[in-house]
């Protein structure tokens, strides 16, 4: 054996000394601590929504907001906010921006989206399509607002790092939500939609069709720091509409049932996500009346009280946290063409949320070879899967049957770029949710997904 010269020597020690103060600079004092974020996400009167210009604005104000987690490895960012829709070149700004402002990467920033409909959307590589397309009257793509939304969210990170809270124990609870989602399409003896139960229905009889499959739970992942709750998140699958297109931007009745839950236990903060609630809606308990919109929330928050008041706590050390990710590209819906799409664009005028700039900028996204991270945090039993898209309720309820001896929720809506992402089945079904106006990827995009999420949950895909 060669003798350790004074060389090898210095080397090994300078490795070991950086390797050690490395784990000083991840790991917090005191173990793990949560940052929490929070700022107004209004759109101001005149700017323009992704369906209507803002007339005036409401009581209730839209939210960005979320948590740092500082654990033993980099900091981990959830971020959910009051839009449409958040895709493509402005889903990365918002995960590079707030990784800067958090000291963290890309890599272990999730954004979701709550997906209420009076609400603005983000898409710049639309916005730079369209201005490189000199396109006059597509003003809900012009994204100043979202960059000012995204500079208020650093800055409130950037404070709030200097006052991370400690937490000592994380909970879970589950409990029912009754009489809130059902599945938005309908079949008929033949397998096919034979129509969509949209999230306002007035058909009585649609109405009356049962609630499909849907998942009835709402999923509460907290932490505490000893006895009090430091935030609580929340997870439940729905559209979130009671009613839209009024010009006034709106939480709408996830937004006011956090308000509820906020303003019952004030020392946490509340975030919502919306699971995968692509094909789910309430079209089955509200048919638009304006009084349905504080009926849902109410109903939403008793289901929030309930798994709060359920919930167990557990002993929580740095160990017990961590990050995986795998990044994914799907396949782009066969009907999409990059030169189709140019020429409809200079014809026709933006409307809805899956108008030809979005198609568009995901096709173009796509053939750059951009690909999309799907990611899960591990707090102690718990699985958190952040989802892109308008994701069917069916990948949700497989996600919790991969891992039936974990405690498993979801969030969807994170790029948007793809829009509606059905089963491979539902192609071939027909309705509104699969077809070329509003799902961007093609019917492989499931075996896609479904070995992804067995990877991230630790099973064989």
């Amino acid at each position: 054996m060669k003798p350790v010269t004074p060389f090898l020597t210095f080397a090994l020690l300078t490795l070991t000394t950086l390797l050690q103060a490395e784990a000083q600079e991840q790991a917090p004092q005191g173990g793990i601590k949560i940052a929490i974020f929070d700022v107004d996400a209004t759109p101001p009167v005149g700017s323009i929504m992704t369906y209507d210009p803002v007339k005036r604005l409401d009581e209730l104000t839209l939210r960005c907001r979320g948590i740092v987690i500082l654990s033993a490895g980099k900091p981990i960012v959830l971020c959910a906010v009051d839009w449409i829709g958040i895709a493509n070149e402005g889903h990365d700004a918002f995960r590079d921006k707030l990784a800067a402002a958090a000291g963290t990467t890309r890599e272990r920033v999730a954004v979701h989206t709550l997906h209420q409909h009076d609400a603005p959307t983000c898409d710049f590589t639309a916005e730079r399509l369209v201005r490189d397309l000199d396109r006059k009257d597509f003003g809900r793509f012009e994204g100043t607002f979202a960059r000012e939304v995204i500079q208020r969210a650093c800055k409130s990170i950037e404070g709030a790092l200097a006052s991370a809270q400690p937490v000592t124990h994380y909970g879970w609870g589950v409990a029912r939500v009754e009489e809130v989602a059902s599945n938005r399409r309908i079949l008929g003896p033949d397998g096919k939609v034979r129509a969509v139960r949209y999230t306002a229905t007035a058909d009585p009889a649609l109405r009356a069709e049962p609630e499909g499959v849907i998942d009835p739970e709402v999923t509460l992942l907290s932490f505490w720091n000893e006895a009090r709750p430091v935030a609580v998140l929340s997870y439940y699958a729905c559209h979130p509409q009671s009613y839209y297109r009024t010009g006034v931007p709106s939480s709408d009745f996830p937004g006011i049932a956090r308000f509820i839950r906020g303003q019952a236990v004030p020392e946490a903060l509340h975030v919502h996500f919306n699971g995968a609630g692509g094909n789910i809606g309430a079209g089955k308990y509200n048919d638009g009346s304006k009084e349905n919109r504080m009926t849902l929330a109410l109903r939403l928050a008793r289901g929030l009280k309930a798994a709060f008041d359920t919930t167990k706590t557990y002993p929580l050390a740095a160990t017990d946290v961590s990050w995986e990710r795998v990044a994914v590209k799907l396949p782009v819906a066969p009907h999409l063409s990059e030169e189709e799409l140019i020429k409809g664009l200079n014809r026709e005028a933006a409307r809805g949320s899956a108008a030809r700039p979005e198609q568009l900028a995901w096709v173009v996204r796509s053939k750059a070879g951009n690909a999309i991270d799907l990611t899960c945090l591990r707090v102690g039993q718990s699985r958190i899967l952040h989802m892109p898209g308008e994701l069917f309720v069916e990948y949700q309820l497989a996600a919790k049957a991969m891992r039936p001896d974990l405690h498993v929720a979801m969030a969807a809506y994170g790029d948007y770029g793809p829009a509606y992402i059905g089963t491979t089945v539902a192609y071939s079904e027909g309705g509104y949710e699969t077809s070329p106006t509003a799902s961007n990827v093609a019917p492989e995009v499931e075996p896609i997904l479904m070995n992804a999420m067995k990877t991230l949950l630790g099973t064989k895909p």
